[in-house]
């Protein structure tokens, strides 16, 4: 017997229109934002919508998170106990939190899961959360499989939820502070100004410009859609979309695409199995270089490698199409395998590394008019769309529905008639229906087969469980009995809503009672970096035996910080990593960003723990 693990893909819900998407393009579970204290402040929601999303979603055995996982203030805590209650109440699934604070309030019992912004890369602090009561563990974007596996093996039984798609941060997340710093705004308040995708200059210690006014610090966007079968067995349960400020068309499409990439996995692993129910039909093919991208990496997952950044623009390159051929007069010919269309958008990187961009106004052949001024292109340039005029207006539209299995039984009683759905998940109702009996002067087998099957706008479809077993639907009556169309209408709907009925109450929500634990923190003391913003946070710790504790930065000036951790490296980037590549370097240290308003960010190179240090440097 094959032991199963159940494996989650959860995707991104900026508002309840994304998430009712993404639920009917194949997630398992949806993460979506609280009325307050989310990382994304820009998206949050009403209790009425995540309510609405919750019943939706719950249909269909899909899971529904909500982001709490900023840091506190002391003042707030009383504040989110009471959204906390509101949140159990109607109905989600588990919250997302960094706050341990949260943790010492009066909770229902919701469960917890440990947000990256803890910074979630050590088989210890993973063991720590777990041991703690934490039921599920999202793991810092920078970890290879390697990493990965060492986690999941070292703490078998905890679910490690890894991103697999979308921005990435370049600092780890919960361990960035230039946005505070700089403008006044903390990522671990859920207020990031994105400091990581202005243009910077790279100088050097005698003032020599190495890199003029790059995107130096802005990376690519995550896509593990080949490796998705290799994370599985390196340990991953549940496999996460970027995207809480994406549009609707965006969680569509990158939805539908890791579905679809799961469920071939599923086909041929049978020790994986999805963690909801129902079948998910597309009417598009999904693409996923046609939604926001700024480029495709794979990050760390198999080393580190150089093709992680994006310094030429942090805007949305889109898919490659091909190259400019030539110009005349108003129009441009394009060498490439790929159809552009009348509306779509192009992009390109001009003479300077510049992202420049047009909109077609009519397409012949291989020949683009641009709508307005013409572009100037040099000749063999590469072109991008990112904008596909064609996939947005499928989009635009119903592209995708998702179908519960069912069976039908009708049979013949002593009074009447005897309806019974099973769906597949085993949840069966039977509905008994007084009525008389008249024979019918023609059979009525395939008509009564052909009503039942008029499931319409229900969740439901009719569907054979397997091969062997009994047809999906059985008519098993005693004679050709006569029986109305509008008859078995009504019986199947009766039944059907019995069985949406049914389906809600065996729905299996997790209930943890949070209980206060002593097991010793990984580490005796936390400066700044460990984000203790509230009493409630510092008392957490102070139970797990850490004896000394600094505020958090939003709280304290702390003199000569660093404001970002870093795997990205400029050094590895340039050439001249002394461990990787034994390159060297022209220029002298320590080198500077510097930005375009004149602030100066000095760079230290941790090669020990293979990190770049991002510091201010005051003038």
């Amino acid at each position: 017997m094959i032991k199963q693990r159940k494996i989650e893909l959860l995707a991104p819900a900026k508002n309840l229109e994304c998430g009712i998407e993404a639920v009917n393009h194949g997630a398992d579970a949806v993460y979506i934002g609280a009325p307050k204290f989310g990382a994304r402040a820009a998206a949050v929601n009403s209790l009425e919508d995540i309510a609405a999303l919750t019943a939706y979603a719950h249909l269909y055995n899909v899971r529904i998170y909500v982001t709490v996982n900023t840091i506190l203030k002391e003042e707030e805590l009383a504040e989110t106990e009471k959204m906390i209650w509101e949140l159990y109440r109607i109905g989600v699934d588990a919250l997302i939190v960094q706050d341990t604070g949260i943790t010492r309030l009066n909770l229902p019992p919701i469960p917890l899961h440990g947000s990256t912004q803890m910074d979630n890369r050590t088989p210890e602090k993973v063991r720590f959360l777990a041991d703690a009561g934490f039921r599920q563990v999202v793991l810092a974007r920078e970890l290879s499989l390697q990493e990965i596996r060492n986690i999941h093996e070292a703490c078998p039984e905890t679910p490690l939820e890894v991103f697999v798609h979308g921005a990435l941060c370049v600092s780890y997340s919960g361990q960035c502070y230039v946005s505070q710093a700089c403008f006044g705004r903390s990522a671990n308040r859920g207020e990031c100004a994105q400091f990581c995708r202005l243009p910077f200059s790279l100088v050097d210690a005698d003032g020599k410009t190495i890199v003029r006014d790059k995107h130096l610090l802005s990376l690519k966007d995550l896509n593990q859609s080949e490796v998705l079968e290799e994370l599985l067995d390196a340990g991953a349960s549940s496999l996460k979309i970027e995207g809480r400020l994406k549009d609707v068309s965006y969680v569509k499409n990158v939805t539908a695409a890791y579905r679809q990439k799961l469920d071939a996995v599923f086909a041929r692993r049978k020790e994986y199995v999805r963690a909801s129910s129902g079948i998910c039909r597309f009417g598009f093919k999904p693409q996923l270089d046609k939604s926001f991208s700024r480029g495709f990496t794979h990050y760390f997952l198999q080393g580190r490698d150089r093709e992680i950044s994006s310094f030429d623009t942090p805007k949305s390159l889109g898919e490659e199409m091909g190259t400019m051929k030539e110009q005349r007069g108003n129009y441009l010919t394009v060498a490439g395998v790929k159809p552009f269309h009348n509306g779509d958008g192009v992009c390109f990187l001009d003479e300077q590394g510049r992202l420049q961009g047009f909109r077609i106004n009519r397409v012949d052949g291989n020949k683009l008019y641009p709508a307005g001024d013409m572009p100037r292109i040099k000749p063999r340039t590469r072109l991008y769309r990112n904008f596909d005029q064609d996939f947005e207006r499928v989009l635009a539209r119903k592209s995708a529905e998702r179908k519960i299995g069912i069976k039908w039984e009708l049979a013949d009683t002593l009074s009447g008639f005897a309806l019974t759905a099973e769906d597949e998940d085993d949840n069966r109702i039977t509905l008994s229906f007084p009525s008389s009996k008249e024979l019918a002067r023609t059979p009525q087998q395939d008509n009564l087969r052909t009503q039942l099957g008029k499931l319409g706008n229900t969740p439901f479809e009719v569907r054979d469980s397997a091969p062997e077993a009994a047809p999906a639907i059985a008519i098993n009556l005693s004679q050709n009995w006569f029986i109305p169309a509008s008859v078995i209408a009504d019986w199947r709907r009766q039944a059907i809503d019995r069985l949406i009925a049914a389906r809600r109450i065996t729905y299996r929500r997790e209930l943890h009672v949070w209980k206060p634990t002593r097991h010793r923190f990984p580490i005796t003391s936390l400066t700044y970096l460990g984000n203790v913003m509230n009493t409630a946070a510092r008392g957490f710790y102070q139970a797990h035996g850490v004896a000394s504790i600094e505020p958090a930065y939003e709280k304290q000036a702390v003199p000569e910080a660093v404001l970002m951790f870093c795997k990205h490296c400029l050094r590895y980037s340039m050439g001249w990593c002394p461990t990787h590549q034994k390159g060297q370097s022209p220029y002298r240290e320590p080198y500077y960003l510097v930005g375009t308003d004149g602030k100066r960010f000095r760079l230290a190179f941790d090669c020990k723990n293979c990190q770049m240090k991002v510091s201010e440097e005051k003038v």
